[in-house]
Order: structure tokens, then C-alpha cells, then sequence
């Protein structure tokens, strides 16, 4: 496994209250976008992490704590606990725009049983 990198994504751009869907397949993706947004009545919050990450859940885990956003030699994303990235514990981040979020456990199990996590910002950003 590489080395941890910064990621391109910053924590702050991912705080705050989304809407959350996923799909399975990529046809599906813009459906399910729609479902995000309208999950917004009942958000999923990514919060601040005391040592400079956020607060989201693992596969599987009912208490979320503090994860890290990485980065790779490869240009590609990652958000999981502290290690290097791509870690089977890890989300990939598939693509983030700032509004959307996509993102899949890198774990195959997981990631199949989860598929593509949409979340969809709820409002503007503070």
C-alpha cells in the first residue's frame, strides 16, 4: 500500500447535512440523485472531526467517529480511518462537485452490499 497523501478534498467542503441514496447501477445515478435530495427531511450529518477530519460512519458500524480524507499517488480520494489510502475499511471517493458526493466502500463485500453512496448537500453551504 502507498503512502498517505493530502487529499484534494478538503474536510470542511464535506460538513454538513446531505441527502443520502444509493444505486447500483450507473444508469441510475441521476434517479438516484433525486432520491438524495429528497432524503433531505431526514439528512445524514458529516460533522467536524476534533484532530481535523469528519465524523461519518464505517461499513457496518451504528456509532460514526472520525475519519480522514486521503489521497494517492493515483490522483484518486479516499475517506477512512487513519492509514494508508485504499485501506479495506476506506470509501473511494468517486466524484464530488460540491453539491454531490459519490462515493464506494473500497471493501468488496461492503462496497456490494452498499453500492454507490449519493449524497446530495441539503441547502447551501454554511
Amino acid at each position: 500500500m502507498e503512502p498517505e497523501r493530502p487529499a484534494t478534498i478538503r474536510p470542511d467542503e464535506i460538513v454538513g447535512k446531505w441527502g443520502l441514496a444509493s444505486y447500483q447501477n450507473p444508469n441510475d445515478r441521476a434517479r438516484t440523485e433525486k432520491m438524495a435530495l429528497a432524503q433531505c427531511k431526514q439528512p445524514y450529518t458529516i460533522g467536524p472531526g476534533t484532530a481535523g477530519g469528519v465524523v461519518m460512519h464505517l461499513a457496518d458500524q451504528a456509532t460514526p467517529q472520525e475519519l480522514r480524507l486521503k489521497g494517492s499517488a493515483s490522483g484518486k480520494n479516499y475517506i477512512g480511518p487513519e492509514g494508508p489510502p485504499g485501506g479495506e475499511q476506506d470509501r473511494e471517493v468517486i466524484s464530488f462537485d460540491g453539491r454531490v458526493l459519490v462515493t464506494r466502500f473500497v471493501d468488496k463485500d461492503a462496497g456490494t452490499r452498499y453500492g454507490n453512496m449519493v449524497y446530495v448537500r441539503c441547502g447551501p453551504r454554511a
